[in-house]
């Protein structure tokens, strides 16, 4: 019977203890659970979040962000933060150097070097003389009220300072070319410091721009080869002016409000709502033009397929303009550097075909006389 009994306590004890085992391995993994989600919790709140890092971006906006602060306006002044003008400056310059390079060869690479740095100084210099001469109105339109000399960052005694600096240094480039081009670009400075002005007089002033800025269709030749040969040379000017009334017009629609109220003028106020016919009839020009260049420079098939492909370009930024949104306006003027980079590719292409095209004449030329 006693051990019946003792038979029973134990079983009971067997079966109680590990119940009461598990109950305290339970507990004790919840209370381990919970230590280990505090602890983590408290490990959490004591290490210090790192910093979001900005995103890099290598732009011009950026570069003269992270300039010295002083050095800030002058760069702002010479629109190192908007290059597409430099753009728009230098790639006439391009066009002439890679027409006068020799068939077969590639464009002058120290021409297209000494041209680019000529072309962010002479820019540069352009904005200079336009934002002294336009102080006062530029106050007055929204989108250039924060330039530096609007906004008094820069005073009109620094800015002639600095506008003599830029010339100095565009003085030294021109020095390096041959006594023909000095004289010719020397020749360009009346445009360069009479241009701002003509918004004032006429509803042109965008012509005027043409004339200034493709002047590099000119001198990019004579650099090369000595002096300007007109058959090749004026049709490139030509379109290069029509190319400027093209973008510049674009542009212009941007400012057409503020313009209005101040009393300047600009070819957006004269087209008004006739804008696309207008721009139309200019690129037809341009094109035309272009064409004469390349037959008066016996230029091959890459040349005219670039055309077809310029055409198409311009053809879908007259039909897709919106004149009416400043947003779409400086998206399709900045487009134009694309344009200029298609006919500068077409070039180069097309003056290498040249060569291929003279050896298959040889190789023919001599198995005649064989």
């Amino acid at each position: 019977m006693l051990a019946l009994r003792g038979a029973g306590l134990a079983r009971g004890l067997g079966a109680v203890a590990p119940a009461w085992l598990w109950r305290s391995h339970g507990r004790a993994l919840a209370l381990a659970r919970a230590a280990g989600a505090l602890g983590a919790g408290r490990w959490r709140a004591q290490t210090p979040r790192e910093p979001r890092r900005r995103a890099f971006a290598l732009s011009a906006a950026a570069v003269v962000s992270a300039a010295p602060r002083p050095l800030q306006p002058y760069l702002r002044l010479m629109r190192l933060d908007k290059p597409i003008g430099t753009w728009l400056l230098y790639l006439p310059c391009t066009w002439s150097i890679g027409l006068a390079a020799e068939p077969g060869c590639f464009p002058d690479w120290y021409m297209l070097c000494l041209f680019g740095t000529g072309a962010v100084l002479m820019r540069g210099a352009g904005c200079t003389i336009n934002d002294m001469w336009d102080r006062d109105y530029d106050k007055k339109v929204t989108r250039t009220a924060s330039r530096p000399i609007a906004t008094g960052d820069i005073s009109a005694f620094q800015s002639l300072v600095f506008l003599g600096g830029q010339l100095t240094l565009a003085l030294g480039i021109l020095l390096c070319l041959n006594y023909y081009s000095i004289a010719l670009g020397a020749a360009s400075l009346l445009l360069v410091t009479t241009y701002p002005l003509m918004k004032r007089i006429t509803y042109w002033p965008q012509l005027a721009l043409g004339l200034t800025f493709n002047w590099g269709a000119l001198l990019g030749w004579s650099a090369v080869k000595g002096s300007c040969d007109p058959s090749v040379c004026l049709p490139l000017y030509f379109a290069g002016v029509m190319w400027t009334l093209i973008y510049d017009t674009i542009y212009a629609h941007q400012d057409k409000r503020d313009d209005a109220l101040i009393g300047l003028k600009s070819t957006a106020l004269l087209f008004r709502e006739g804008t696309r016919q207008w721009l139309g009839g200019f690129s037809m020009a341009m094109l035309g033009a272009l064409s004469l260049a390349g037959v008066s420079c016996a230029q091959t098939l890459p040349y005219y397929a670039a055309l077809l492909a310029v055409a198409a370009h311009l053809a879908h930024q007259i039909r897709t303009l919106d004149i009416h949104s400043p947003a779409d306006c400086w998206d399709k003027f900045s487009s134009n550097r694309t344009v200029g980079i298609i006919l500068f590719l077409g070039i180069v292409f097309g003056n290498l075909w040249k060569e291929k095209k003279t050896d298959e004449t040889k190789e023919n030329d001599s198995r005649l006389q064989n």
